[in-house]
């Protein structure tokens, strides 16, 4: 073969594979999306959206737009800003006017667009396993509902209106229809009776000490977004009174890691607990420091109990007279019916028809009630969901759903404010929505969200509703007032004999439920406290696990009856003894699956037997990645130390002499921005929503577990997490570390052709295409964040997934080095507005996608 004619690089080192020509791209991403325009017999009309702020008379190419929406979990909107280009969702912000958002992001949120775009969601209608159409499942459907047998509806929670609403008018047309909901969270889906607990949901100023019992507010908590950020303005430097937190748990949670006292106890023991906390407000003596110290800030500042939703009825209402005010607001005056009621008609025989919408009861129900056995013996079955599951392969007819950034909604936040959920894109795989599938069972004609969300609205004027489209908050919509729980006169006191080992089942701070399990971004990325990616473990104490004579990577199996789960042991400083944490949410190819030992009894935690092994199953975590080298870049010090001896902080020393080194002076001009970061690790609570909003931004592959475990992970900014030597009861420390942009970068001065370099902005600048991967620069840097693209990661794109990646950065090929860049395209997108308008460049307008998805701004540029 001719030299010339010799490819330039080895096999797999192209950014494009070599079967596929630019040519041929386009001509599939041409027919990717006519195929999914074939979906419907006719073409949909024009649905025009309503930016953000205002409306542009004209797209600009390349110019994003912004549309504001709202993702929904567990039944409650958080509202979001969702970037566009050319009709393309690349970006997810928070939005500023939403009351549960304040303008933040979880690492959730920030994941949903790689949700969006993912290849394997499911496509197309199936009946038996083989591709049917919407129109034999509409007329199949149709002839089910007409009958007189027994229709039940299965959904997840919600506080739609629109939703609502429908429920209402098809149960009035067809009186054999039952609605019924679940949650793999929410207990009370299981019975149907309302809870009384009664969350946080607000930091006021007036607010001096929050005491949470097994509650993770800033992880869980259905206002956790706006904790986080009240709570943290309180902590910043310069706040007059920070709010003193107490924290009882049984493992480490970001919220128990930014406590000012935290108490690791078993949560069998939180109810006791409670009631010598309210003994001693009251003036009992305690021989316990943290109920000491707890009762005594009660007594002398304004303060709140909170009982998580994991604690029984009976310790919520043991702190009922010191639980907030009022309750989340009922959204439905007919609410549906429990899910064991269900679970118990479809086992005797009495469900004909079933319509499962969203979720995957088949997994995540409690394991005693027999779901997945009793679908079997329903005659007609049907789940709509965005991936086929458990629940789906169990179904005659399984029916593609369209993702929220696809389809029409509604949904309330935690204060009852109502949020539209407005779409950025047509449905890529021609999927609906739930909305759609009732108005189907209806038989009403016209089925498109739109028209269905705007009829539930139809006394909003329209200058009003487009309003509500634009700011994504619902405008002339009082909130409902929150009602104040009632005590619950049924509870009986009931103390049930502790447990000798205790189980305690939690939702993953990443997966969630298991929902997210799909989305290899929030897989690869490090769970706050364990830093575990792709996988769950069964954390254990220091002590118990001496005491068991386990260690890490050793597995065990966990017992329950004749329920058995096996998985490797990872030891947290700060956990509970003789208890047990397992993660909710995994299963299949990484980690297992914990739900086979829940039941009815134990939905939270229970008794449990543990059995070592002799086996080992590796962990993969991120702890120990990218080691300092025995620097210790955290610093702490009370104030009153610092006030004393500042140099317990200041031991980096004086910059040297300018003769004492050999780099080169920085020139500093005046007519230029110079540019940095300051990171407030008073306030940063280790959410990891900085770090995914960087992937999002910056086109960052995913490695897979394989490489995480080479310490090959690709992330720009990584959360250092740090645990002082007390092993029982740590104090935590997060922090972020993204590149630092030194003024005399030792990354530059080693680069044998110059692809870092510094820029006259202060900017520590990589040059791609002249990198050749020598890695001299990563081995000098002090901070290792720099990042070796040792593989080809993103050899095969498909052309949906290309869809994701922001236009504005690079998607790049193996052997460069990749760090962070302070999101420079922000950078010149904001110098290029200057200069149009003639003027600089104002001090914070330039936000980096790290900053603008913090929940307790901590990042400032």
């Amino acid at each position: 073969m001719s030299p010339l004619k010799s490819p330039e690089f080895p096999p797999g080192a192209s950014e494009w594979p070599e079967h596929l020509s630019r040519r041929d791209f386009a001509r599939l991403g041409a027919a990717t999306a006519a195929m999914a325009g074939l979906t419907q017999c006719t073409r949909q009309p024009i649905e025009t959206l309503v930016p953000y702020v205002e409306q542009p008379e004209q797209v600009i190419p390349g110019k994003p737009l912004y549309f504001a929406s709202a993702m929904v979990i567990e039944g409650l909107a958080r509202g979001i800003l969702v970037e566009s280009h050319e009709g393309r969702p690349t970006k997810i912000e928070g939005n500023p006017d939403h009351p549960a958002s304040l303008g933040a992001t979880d690492a959730r949120m920030q994941a949903a667009v790689r949700e969006l775009y993912d290849p394997e969601r499911a496509r197309t209608v199936t009946r038996g396993g083989k591709p049917s159409t919407w129109s034999a499942f509409e007329t199949a459907t149709r002839e089910r509902i007409d009958e007189e047998g027994d229709l039940r509806i299965l959904t997840e929670k919600t506080t739609s209106p629109t939703l609502l609403a429908q429920m209402d008018r098809l149960r009035e047309r067809f009186p054999n229809v039952r609605w019924h909901h679940f949650d793999p969270l929410d207990e009370t889906t299981v019975t149907g009776e309302s809870s009384s607990a009664s969350p946080l949901t607000e930091i006021g100023d007036d607010l001096e000490v929050i005491v949470s019992l097994d509650d993770d507010l800033f992880g869980e908590g259905p206002a956790a977004l706006r904790l986080i950020r009240q709570w943290a303005l309180r902590r910043k430097a310069g706040a007059e009174r920070p709010v003193e937190l107490f924290v009882a748990e049984s493992s480490m949670t970001i919220t128990g890691a930014r406590a000012d006292h935290r108490l690791a106890v078993r949560s069998s023991e939180i109810g006791s607990l409670a009631k010598r906390l309210v003994s001693a407000i009251g003036g009992a003596k305690e021989e316990s420091s943290w109920v000491t110290r707890a009762a005594e800030a009660m007594r002398n500042g304004k303060g709140v109990i909170v009982a998580g939703r994991r604690q029984p009825q009976l310790v919520h209402e043991t702190v009922r007279e010191f639980s907030p005010a009022g309750t989340l607001p009922e959204f439905s005056e007919d609410p549906p019916s429990g899910f064991a009621e269900l679970v118990e008609a479809m086992r005797s025989g009495k469900v004909e028809t079933l319509l499962v919408l969203g979720g995957d009861p088949a997994v995540t129900a409690l394991t005693d009630l027999g779901f997945a056995e009793a679908l079997e013996k329903v005659p007609f079955t049907a789940h709509l969901g965005l991936f086929e599951n458990a629940t789906s392969r169990r179904c005659q007819w399984q029916l593609p759903e369209a993702h929220f950034l696809e389809s029409w909604s509604d949904a309330r936040a935690f204060d009852g404010s109502t949020t539209v959920v407005q779409p950025l894109i047509e449905p890529l795989y021609g999927g609906r929505s739930s909305h759609e599938i009732l108005a189907l069972l209806a038989g009403e004609t016209e089925r498109r969200g739109r028209l269905l969300v705007r009829e539930t609205w139809r006394e909003l004027p329209e200058p009003a509703w487009r309003s509500s489209l634009s700011r994504g908050v619902m405008t002339g919509n009082a909130a409902p007032e929150a009602v104040a729980s009632k005590p619950r006169a049924d509870l009986q006191e009931t103390e049930r004999p502790a447990p000798e080992f205790e189980i305690n089942f939690r939702p993953d701070p990443c997966l969630h439920d298991g929902r997210f399990a799909r989305n290899a971004w929030l897989q690869e990325l490090p769970t706050p406290i364990t830093t575990q990616v792709w996988g769950n473990a069964v954390l254990l104490s220091p002590a118990t696990a001496r005491r068991l004579g386990v260690q890490n990577e050793d597995v065990v199996e966990l017992a329950r009856g004749e329920r058995t789960i096996r998985g490797p042991v990872l030891v947290q400083p700060g956990h509970a003894d003789d208890s047990a944490t397992v993660h909710l949410g995994h299963g299949g190819e990484h980690g297992f699956d914990a739900y086979p030992l829940r039941s009815t009894d134990a939905i939270w935690f229970g008794d449990v037997e543990v059995r070592t092994t002799g086996d080992t199953a590796a962990i993969v975590t991120t702890q120990h990645h990218q080691s300092m080298e025995g620097r210790h870049l955290v610093r702490k010090a009370t104030r009153e130390e610092f006030a004393e001896n500042p140099e317990v902080i200041a031991e980096m020393g004086e910059a040297p002499a300018p003769g004492e080194t050999f780099y080169p002076p920085v020139p500093q001009l005046d007519s230029v921005p110079q540019w940095g970061m300051a990171i407030d690790l008073n306030a940063c609570v280790g959410c990891s929503a900085c770090v995914l909003a960087c992937q999002a931004e910056n086109n960052t592959p995913v490695v897979g577990v394989e490489q995480v475990a080479l310490g090959r992970e690709m992330h720009w900014i990584r959360i250092d997490t740090y645990f002082d030597a007390d092993e029982d009861d740590p104090e935590v420390d997060f922090q972020p570390v993204p590149c630092m942009h030194c003024e005399n970068a030792p990354c530059e001065v080693v680069c044998p052709v110059a692809a870092t370099v510094h820029d006259s902005e202060g900017l520590n600048t990589q040059v791609y295409n002249r990198c050749i991967g020598t890695r001299y620069c990563s081995n000098n840097c002090p901070y290792k964040v720099r990042r070796f693209n040792f593989l080809e990661y993103n050899p095969d794109l498909k052309p949906v997934e290309q869809l994701q990646k922001n236009p504005d950065v690079t998607v790049r090929t193996r052997g460069v080095m990749e760090k962070c860049t302070y999101c420079v395209q922000r950078i010149s997108a904001a110098r290029i507005d200057a200069r149009k308008e003639d003027r600089a460049i104002r001090d914070g307008e330039v936000v980096p996608a790290c900053a603008q998805s913090c929940p307790a701004e901590a990042i400032v540029f």
